[in-house]
């Protein structure tokens, strides 16, 4: 038996104004947890500029990263984001197949 296991892990790359809101999604779709990193870059909307963003931290792009055990919790996190604010908010989010160590970490 190998020492990794199978998980998802759902990436959300949206702006710092709405992480608390999506941080409540994650936790509501009974996530263990996730992590969050500034980013920038190019997208259909323009260009974010990490280092602009540094002077107006509303004004930053995120990534929040979750990892889950299964298809079905992520599929429900990426969901509920992409509806609740990819509207009025710019953001992408896509789900990649990942290996873990430590399982029970994930478990929902």
């Amino acid at each position: 038996m190998g020492m990794t296991h199978q998980a998802k892990k759902v990436v959300i790359i949206t702006e710092q104004v709405i992480r608390d809101k999506v941080a409540k999604i994650i936790e509501e779709c009974e996530a263990t947890g996730y992590t969050i990193t500034k980013t920038g870059g190019k997208g259909s909307r323009g260009v974010r500029n990490i280092d602009r963003a540094a002077i107006a931290d509303d004004m930053a792009n995120i990534k929040m990263e979750v990892i889950v055990s299964d298809q079905e919790h992520a599929e429900m996190i990426a969901r509920r984001v992409v509806d609740t604010y990819f509207t009025n908010y710019s953001g992408i989010t896509y789900i990649e197949d990942v290996e873990i160590i430590r399982p029970d970490k994930f478990q929902v």
